[in-house]
């Protein structure tokens, strides 16, 4: 398909067409060794030089048949085949020759050849192998380059891949978890199937659509759902497309992209990770307004919303950085409409888990609304990776069917990591033991604490346990409590590693981490600190345009922050040392279940502890 479609196509070459270019180049192979041996038979077909005493000799003999005059030489043709060269002086014509040679032209033929003529067929022969392997060469390198997409010449052709209505299709019943989106975007594709509806009352069609939302989540699924619902072309591509070493050529390709699109029409062009192209402008660099990204989001806009509108060409755009966005490009007349796609709640996990099981034999008992409820927090794609893992899991070991535990290892596997096997000594398994029963004792006697899920002190990732506490429920805000409770749970594991061992290990680098964050965000955005309802974050100086970050807050105040910080983190720290010290018989329990067997669920830690 050429370029008006906006898709690349490789071809390849079947056997038959291989043979006959392997003919071609063997045929002109031999050609070029016949010329030249042709060109090696003129040269040595030109005789041998006498001298002119000779010649006059043999012409007064009667020895030869025919003279051939030229510009600075006179060949001689003998009667017995011979044939002869001999030079004349220059500026000589024929009648002299004929007089001083005493040549009786009724006895021997005199012939006078056109002296540029024959020069030019001279210099042909004599240079032929030389010229036609270089006349070779270059349509060979021609072609070569026709061949693989005239690459060279084509830098400013859209890179677009365009899905027809005989692609496969996927609908808005393919897509689940995000019921709000599909409801924003079922307006865009009633416009492409009855656009007189909307022009009756005069209404204008979106001319672009942005699509905001973390990975994972269906951005691009999303789309190709849009086109598969309203049947139009569909040119799909990354922003990272159009740019390329050469200055001007991201501009040429969006000029060419529109333009396949607006004769497609109606059709739908979708830009993935469009902030790569659409950055606002004059930030990250001091490089003016002929930078080659800048160019292209220019283009961009021009055609979006210039003097030539856009009919029935429908821009969707997907981006998890919208922040990073250019004004222009996000205003009404450009992205009209941003839609916004959250993390999944619970029934809209159900409904993927429900897409996405289709075709694998999992066991009947499953409960799959269980299921959901373990899932807190993951994405779409974290689903469908989810059940394609215990696929394998079972696979593996010879199932028929997959259980709830291959969806249960799967899940911990695709947030976690695989399990790993490290030869641990006991006495680094009693620390890791009783680092991660702190923070499960902790965040088990903790009120408002979600309930243990798993304890376990098998290495994963780059962890050496690790203790799981997913949410009951979908959680869209925080309290203050619940954040200074997680710092406690989090700073268990320190602290029941000071009790038993009065030592520390480098395995809470982590939790302090995550501590830190908490307590940071707390004091400088959430105000929940004794400074009061105080923004004191360090904020972007967004007027100015300028990427670096800025100290919107004095020194004092930037003290009393650290002050803040410290004191909430200590707080939390020993109230963690005082539920385990009140609750050590506890802690040494579960520490020593996890020795015998590695992995606690939460119905085994729940009745090792007590409700």
């Amino acid at each position: 398909m050429n370029n008006m479609n906006g898709v690349k196509k490789v071809s390849k070459k079947s056997p038959q067409q291989q043979v006959v270019k392997n003919a071609i180049i063997y045929g002109a192979v031999l050609l070029l060794a016949l010329l030249a041996a042709l060109s090696l038979l003129a040269r040595q077909t030109n005789g041998v030089e006498i001298p002119l005493s000779e010649a006059i000799a043999d012409i007064r003999d009667e020895k030869v048949s025919e003279l051939r005059v030229e510009e600075n030489k006179v060949t001689l043709l003998y009667k017995d085949g011979n044939r002869v060269l001999t030079y004349k002086e220059p500026m000589q014509g024929i009648s002299e020759i004929l007089s001083d040679w005493k040549v009786d032209p009724n006895r021997v033929k005199v012939s006078v050849q056109d002296p540029a003529l024959n020069s030019f067929w001279s210099m042909i022969v004599n240079n032929l192998f030389f010229i036609l392997p270089a006349v070779f060469i270059l349509i060979f390198l021609m072609r070569q380059a026709k061949d693989a997409g005239s690459a060279v010449f084509a830098f400013g052709k859209s890179r677009a891949r365009l899905f027809t209505k005989d692609s496969p299709k996927v609908k808005f019943a393919d897509v689940a978890g995000v019921d709000e989106a599909k409801k924003e975007l079922e307006e865009v594709v009633e416009f492409l199937k009855f656009p007189e509806k909307f022009r009756a009352l005069g209404a204008r069609i979106p001319k672009g659509v942005l699509l905001v939302g973390p990975s994972g989540v269906g951005k691009t699924l999303l789309a190709r759902a849009v086109a598969g619902e309203a049947g139009v072309p569909f040119f799909s591509l990354a922003g990272s497309e159009f740019m390329e070493m050469f200055v001007g050529v991201g501009a040429s390709r969006v000029r060419d992209l529109f333009s396949t699109a607006k004769k497609a029409a109606p059709a739908i062009v979708f830009i993935d990770e469009i902030e790569s192209i659409g950055r606002a402008r004059s930030i990250g660099g001091f490089s003016g307004g002929h930078d080659e990204r800048e160019q292209t989001l220019n283009q961009i806009l021009v055609e979006m919303d210039g003097f030539t509108p856009n009919e029935n060409v429908i821009i969707v755009g997907a981006t998890n950085r919208p922040d990073l966005l250019d004004p222009a490009l996000v205003r009404p007349g450009r992205f009209d409409r941003r839609v916004v796609l959250d993390m999944p709640d619970i029934e809209g996990r159900t409904a993927i888990l429900d897409i996405h099981r289709k075709g694998k034999p999992f066991e009947e008992s499953i409960a799959w609304e269980r299921v959901a409820r373990r899932t807190v927090g993951f994405s779409g794609a974290d689903l469908e990776n989810m059940l394609n893992e215990a696929a394998i899991l079972a696979a593996r070991q010879d199932k028929k069917t997959i259980v709830f535990d291959d969806i249960e290892e799967a899940a911990t596997k695709v947030k976690m990591g695989p399990k790993k096997k490290r030869m641990q000594s006991e006495a680094e398994r009693k620390m890791t033991a009783y680092h991660e029963g702190g923070h499960a004792l902790v965040a088990h006697l903790l009120p408002g604490m979600d309930p243990v899920h798993r304890v376990s002190i098998v290495s994963r990732g780059l962890s050496l346990g690790h203790t799981m506490l997913p949410p009951t429920h979908d959680r869209y805000n925080e309290t203050q409590s619940h954040l200074v409770n997680m710092m406690i749970s989090l700073l268990g594991g320190r602290a029941a590693e000071e009790l038993v061992f009065q030592d520390f290990t480098v395995g809470a680098s982590s939790d302090l981490e995550q501590t830190n964050t908490i307590a940071r965000r707390m004091v400088t955005e959430y105000g929940m600190s004794n400074l009061g309802p105080i923004a004191s974050s360090f904020l972007e100086d967004a007027d100015k345009a300028m990427w670096f970050q800025r100290n919107q807050i004095s020194e004092g105040l930037a003290s009393k922050v650290d002050e803040e910080i410290k004191r909430i983190i200590d707080e939390a720290y020993a109230r963690a040392k005082k539920i385990l010290s009140a609750n050590r018989k506890k802690l040494d329990r579960v520490a020593a279940e996890l020795i015998s067997k590695e992995t606690l669920e939460g119905d085994e830690f729940g009745e090792l502890v007590g409700k």
